[in-house]
């Protein structure tokens, strides 16, 4: 028997300040990296999708950015205090 599937991961690359277009408020913003890899008896293997969103901290509402822009908003991102990228894990 084989066992085969996916799992989740998000990784939060940055918080970004600028006005939500959702409520109009100038606030931090995350920025994250959502990945889906296949797995195989539950080890992860590939990666079968990325996608990139925001997060508003003020009203929570979240939207997908394409990759173009998400590296874009890296690239003008402050380097990070410590220099670590905090790791979420969730399974899909």
């Amino acid at each position: 028997m084989i066992i085969f599937g996916t799992r989740g991961y998000a990784f939060q690359l940055a918080i970004l300040t600028f006005v939500c277009g959702n409520c109009g408020n100038p606030a931090a913003h995350t920025l994250r990296k959502y990945v889906t890899k296949f797995t195989l008896f539950f080890i992860p293997l590939f990666p079968i999708s990325t996608k990139f969103r925001t997060q508003c901290t003020f009203c929570g509402a979240e939207h997908q950015v394409p990759r173009e822009q998400a590296e874009g908003m890296l690239a003008q991102a402050p380097a990070p205090q410590g220099g670590a990228v905090h790791q979420q894990h969730h399974q899909g």
